[in-house]
């Protein structure tokens, strides 16, 4: 007898706690083997093709195309040992080690019977296009309706032992930083997974039931004194905080709250940098691309003031110097800003940093960049200058410690040899962490980065 198994959306690892369905490639009906790729999403991080686990038919599938899924969200049913034409005979135990949060062989599967589809649901179980967002959010346990807000319909309480059922660290950390106890809430999500606009309604609840509250009548002022102001939502397009953008937002809000930052900032005559990139790129061989070169001088000066490549961990009041240099740089591509890590940079010539920098350049830009490859730097390299900028106070991407920006390099006056000339000239600017060094240490920094760019033989001495 067939037994149909729920395969629901994994962890896709570094914190994701969502993904949008963009293309889905299997349909109701197909068979399907162990690890065969069944749906393209969109992480804040990358594309990712995410492979099923379980070989057999499938059932159901849930979410349309464009629709955005939580972590542990359903996301199609398979009919595993049931007959089908192209039956392989395939061991349903399935593969357990596709991604992150798998698990499959380490428990029995429970049986699962397919649930028939809501009203408002559209083929195969899936919202339909235009249903109410509130009808995924749950209300609050104990939460009365009729002070101004109406409750949206709530999830069907869950009654389990054990710990409060959520998986996102970012809900968990919304609810603790609003003094929200997550046991007295519903989840809307499977299996009564709290989802963030779980929390969300439920501060919402609480701030209309406190706003509610008699309070005794204020004088009102004089008609003269009272300007007019409308209280409708502001006019304009809204465009939705997600994917990309709000992963970059989320990023840099943070940075801003968590980092007290400073940044310093030196002009840089860069015409023998120029002219010794000429001639290594006119010896033969690959050519040697002017990031890479400014990539070298980074991991150079890294070597020299170790402490800009680090992080800070505030609970146990620890800076922590790190010993490899994962270089992020920022790419713009068509899907917004995104910034791919180079592993191990500081032990790549100019040749392999060239190189490097093009692969994950090409990969950006077609949407391929794996999380990993967007995680785990430690000193960012941010080059502006490619958009006809001359300067800018880079905003220090969270967890690092210091970026580095670079302007455009066009010719100015300068004062060469003791004479008046034409240089190309560049802009360099540093943010730092003012809580892993203080000033003495990013001007250090940020001088020895000049010095490799006004005279590159500098840079021989820390090779």
């Amino acid at each position: 007898m067939a037994q149909v198994l729920e395969f629901k959306l994994p962890d896709l690892g570094e914190g994701l706690t969502e993904a949008e369905i963009v293309r889905w490639l299997v349909e109701v009906g197909d068979v399907v083997a162990i690890d065969q790729p069944v749906v393209e999403v969109e992480t804040a991080k990358a594309m990712v093709e995410v492979p099923c686990p379980y070989g057999g038919v499938v059932t159901a599938r849930f979410g349309e195309e464009g629709t955005e899924l939580p972590v542990g969200a359903p996301l199609l049913t398979v009919a595993v040992g049931a007959p089908s034409p192209d039956a392989s005979g395939e061991d349903s135990e399935g593969s357990g080690n596709v991604l992150v949060g798998y698990g499959t062989s380490e428990a029995p599967a429970r049986r699962r019977r397919v649930r028939p589809a809501a009203p408002n649901a559209g083929t195969n179980g899936a919202p339909r296009a235009g249903a109410p967002h509130a009808e995924r959010v749950a209300r609050p346990v104990g939460t009365a309706a009729g002070h101004g807000t109406e409750a949206p319909p709530a999830a069907e309480p869950v009654h389990q032992d054990g710990p409060v059922p959520v998986i996102s660290p970012l809900v968990r950390r919304l609810a603790r930083e609003n003094g929200l106890d997550l046991r007295e809430l519903h989840g809307s999500g499977p299996d009564g997974l709290i989802l963030r606009a779980d929390v969300e309604y439920a501060l919402r609840a609480a701030e209309t039931r406190r706003t509610a509250q008699p309070t005794a009548p204020a004088p009102a002022p004089a008609p003269a004194q009272s300007p007019i102001r409308s209280s409708a939502p502001a006019a304009g397009i809204r465009v939705p905080l997600k994917g990309v953008r709000g992963a970059v937002a989320d990023k840099l809000s943070r940075s801003r709250r968590e980092i007290p930052d400073a940044t310093c900032w030196v002009d840089a005559d860069a015409t023998e940098l120029m002219r010794a990139r000429t001639a290594m790129n006119a010896a033969g061989g690959p050519k040697i691309s002017l990031l890479a070169l400014l990539a070298r001088i980074c991991t150079a000066a890294l070597a020299r003031f170790p402490e800009l490549n680090s992080t800070v961990d505030m609970e146990a009041r620890e800076v922590v110097q790190l010993e490899q240099v994962h270089l992020g740089f920022a790419a713009q591509t068509e899907r917004g800003l995104v910034v791919p890590v180079v592993r191990d940079a500081h032990a790549r010539d100019a040749e392999s940093l060239t190189a490097e920098f093009a692969r994950l350049t090409e990969s950006a830009r077609a949407g391929t960049l794996t999380p990993a490859e967007l995680t785990g730097g430690t000193f960012t390299l941010n080059n502006y200058g490619v958009f006809g900028v001359d300067g800018s106070t880079p905003i220090i991407n969270h967890p690092e410690a210091a970026m580095l920006g670079v302007g455009r390099i066009i010719p100015k006056p300068w004062v060469h040899e003791g004479e008046l000339a034409v240089r190309q000239v560049v802009e360099l600017a540093l943010t730092f962490d003012h809580r892993v060094c203080d000033g003495g240490t990013a001007g250090g920094f940020l001088r020895h980065v000049a010095d490799c760019v006004e005279n590159p033989a500098v840079l021989l001495r820390t090779l």
